[in-house]
């Protein structure tokens, strides 16, 4: 069943009742409004603290947007462009791009006018819609992007090289388009996170979006009754997969533009949330607001938030311990996926093994996962090798790139780039990237490991480890250090901290520093080798 037969059931069995709610917590006004009153008065989609609409509206909305593209020429298989801030409007274009035959493609909000160009390119984009943020990005390449493009803009004050969305959905049909989809069709292309390099085009199926519905609701068995807060980005498969659970079992979802603790916990109590998804960084700025006293739990109605699960990157042990001081009545996940297998759940912790905390888990509902060697032979229980995962969410391929394709899928297995380790209860642990393991005198260091270690530490915040070139050992471990804004801390301190470690994994420097991630919460480690790996940080650490 394709993807969008969901939102059509929904339409008919909920249609009356609220499934999307914005919340933008730097609007002090609080009034709610209803889709029907924004359509009257036709608000900038930022002046409203919070707006919400019911799952009839959002069937109406997708469909007029296919209608839309239909009657612009754009054909099943045609490809469509997101390039919007989590909003209202974000996922009834999404659906609408899917009904219409065509496939999405969501670009990230942060990306510079040269990789929006990139990847349109890439993906061959048919039509771009993008939102306000974007209208000077857009229009430095619109020249060059438009001339075989549709560009729709959906806000107020269209700019004069892009139609309007808005006025022009409003006159579309609001019946479902008579187009034909099945399993088998291409439905998606996300991008790669681009931490490595350009972003590849991951190209994915209706069958495997429909997995991760599944997939989802398997795990944390999500009910009607269920409120999920969506705070990371939807153009990540991260956020939205984690949606589908809610959207499978016609629940409502709250979309919070904001990640501080007191909108977070704001948000939770006012709109009686009950599963929520965090990063790390996020719990660590829960937990530390409470711990600072700026935030009081007993002034928030939190007893119905039932679950908190975490995915995107590693999990420091510590940090769960913490959690489960403060919310002990908290079940918690962790969940592992990448955007090649449609997002999280391949591999996942599952509720009931949090005595297993700082694993990935075990093979995810309906997925298989093995650990191999450079040959891609299958490695002994405790050795470290290469995770590999198989299963419906896996990608069709990375889009006009069959070399890539090839270094990574083979006999339906997508080879993760993750070095990993089974332990004798068959519980999976994530050593680290392929790409940023550190061999330092011959001895392989896992950065993971050691960044584990570190923040156990009380005055730090986040870390980074990352390898150093060095004339004696080929390369050394560097620690990127964050302290906690209240804390401070020295080098020496750290050293005497790091004697716990073995001689080898201790971190030969240590740099007091911001540690930068990425909006799906991952450290951008080739950042921090392109600041610090530079000629007088190496000259430096080989005179000490």
């Amino acid at each position: 069943m394709p993807i969008t037969d969901i939102l059509q059931r929904n339409s008919i069995l909920y249609a009356n009742e609220i499934c999307l709610v914005e919340i933008n917590p730097d609007i002090t006004e609080t009034r709610r409004v209803t889709w029907k009153e924004y359509e009257l008065i036709e608000p900038n989609p930022v002046s409203c603290y919070r707006r919400e609409i019911t799952w009839g509206v959002f069937n109406e909305k997708a469909n007029r947007f296919a209608n839309l593209l239909i009657s612009r020429g754009v054909k099943k298989g045609d490809k469509v462009g997101i390039l919007m801030m989590n909003c209202l409007e974000w996922l009834p274009i999404y659906f609408g791009i899917l009904k219409a035959g065509a496939l999405a493609v969501p670009l990230n909000y942060r990306y510079t006018s040269a990789e929006i160009k990139y990847c349109v390119e890439l993906a061959e984009v048919d039509v771009l819609l993008f939102g306000y943020e974007f209208i000077g990005r857009v229009e430095e390449i619109a020249d060059e992007i438009s001339k075989n493009r549709l560009l729709f803009y959906a806000g107020e004050n269209c700019p004069s090289f892009a139609e309007h969305y808005d006025r022009l959905v409003a006159n579309c049909s609001s019946i479902m388009p008579d187009v034909s989809i099945i399993d088998e069709d291409d439905a998606a292309i996300y991008f790669s996170s681009g931490t490595t390099g350009f972003p590849k085009a991951i190209l994915h199926t209706h069958a495997a979006l429909m997995h991760s519905c599944k997939v989802e609701r398997a795990h944390h068995g999500q009910t009607h009754d269920d409120v999920f807060l969506c705070i990371p980005p939807l153009y990540h498969t991260g956020a939205k997969m984690h949606w589908f659970g809610s959207f499978l079992s016609g629940g409502k979802a709250v979309l919070l533009k904001g990640v501080k603790p007191k909108c977070i916990l704001d948000a939770v109590s006012a709109e009686k949330c009950s599963i929520v998804w965090l990063l790390v960084p996020w719990a660590q700025d829960i937990l530390d607001a409470i711990d600072r006293g700026d935030v009081n739990l007993a002034d928030y109605e939190l007893s119905q938030w039932r679950l908190m699960h975490i995915g995107a990157q590693p999990v420091p042990p510590s940090l769960i311990h913490r959690w489960k001081q403060h919310f002990p009545n908290h079940e918690y996940d962790t969940n592992y996926g990448l955007s090649e297998s449609i997002g999280p759940g391949c591999v996942h912790l599952g509720v009931e093994n949090i005595h297993k905390v700082g694993a990935i888990g075990k093979a995810g509902f309906g997925w298989e996962t093995s650990i191999v060697d450079e040959n891609r032979n299958p490695v002994a229980k405790g050795e470290v090798g290469e995770l590999a995962v198989k299963g419906p969410g896996v990608m069709k391929c990375y889009y006009r790139d069959p070399k890539a394709t090839d270094e990574v899928l083979g006999n339906g297995w997508l080879y993760t780039g993750d070095m990993a380790q089974e332990d004798e209860d068959g519980f999976i642990f994530l050593v680290d990237r392929k790409k940023d393991v550190i061999i330092s005198g011959g001895e392989n260091l896992y950065p993971v490991q050691i960044e584990d270690f570190l923040r156990s530490h009380s005055a730090i915040k986040d870390v980074a480890v990352i390898g150093l070139p060095d004339k004696r050992l080929g390369e050394i471990a560097a620690a990127i250090i964050e302290l906690k804004p209240d804390k401070t801390c020295t080098e020496a301190e750290i050293e005497t901290f790091c004697n716990a470690l073995p001689r080898y994994k201790r971190p030969h420097k240590i740099i007091f520093a911001e540690v930068p991630r990425n909006p799906t919460g991952k450290i951008e480690k080739p950042k921090l080798r392109k600041i610090y790996c530079g000629e007088s940080v190496v000259a430096k650490q080989n005179n000490s």
